[in-house]
């Protein structure tokens, strides 16, 4: 295996600030589980609703970062991967060093404007890659990904990700017989 030589070696991620995409995508994004919620169970709660930020899964960023975006608290801003889009509410946290960003993982996936984002509700699994860490471990991989973020100023699409599914033909909510 390729991937796993028989002793201990350096094998270059394709997601760090070292690698060919961070010329196009200057933050490393870290995706941690939240304490608010168990994973993605309860986002539409009010313990989850509470933490969001315009409605959206916040991304905490360090002030400098923040700031050469042009990015303040409560802002909206569209987060980009080479894989995907999503929309975040901004808190900026001097918590954080800078050239690192930090979102929870679990809020539900919402593409209902992929015209603006992949995920309008801040579902960091559009971001990262469904790759494993090794042919041999096959472990998660997607708790870091390298993004660029920038201020989304457009037209807020409403989070869908919570409505129930419409039942029956066309819409009219009657059930199939």
């Amino acid at each position: 295996m390729r991937d796993v030589p028989g002793h201990a070696a350096w094998i270059e991620p394709t997601q760090w600030w070292r690698s060919p995409l961070a010329a196009t995508y200057d933050l490393h994004l870290l995706c941690n589980q939240p304490s608010h919620r168990l994973r993605s169970q309860q986002d539409m709660g009010a313990a989850s609703r509470s933490t969001k930020v315009a409605g959206r899964e916040p991304i905490r960023l360090h002030p400098a970062d923040a700031a050469a975006r042009g990015l303040h608290d409560g802002d909206v801003a569209r987060v980009r991967s080479a894989q995907g889009t999503l929309l975040a509410g901004v808190v900026v946290s001097d918590a954080l060093s800078p050239g690192v960003a930090q979102m929870h993982t679990g809020a539900w996936y919402d593409p209902s404007a992929p015209d603006i984002a992949d995920c309008v509700n801040g579902n960091v699994n559009v971001l990262t890659r469904d790759v494993g860490t090794s042919t041999l471990a096959q472990g998660c991989s997607g708790a870091h990904v390298l993004v660029c973020v920038e201020r989304y100023d457009g037209p807020l699409p409403s989070i869908r990700a919570y409505d129930p599914p419409r039942l029956g033909a066309a819409g009219t909510g009657a059930r199939p017989r």
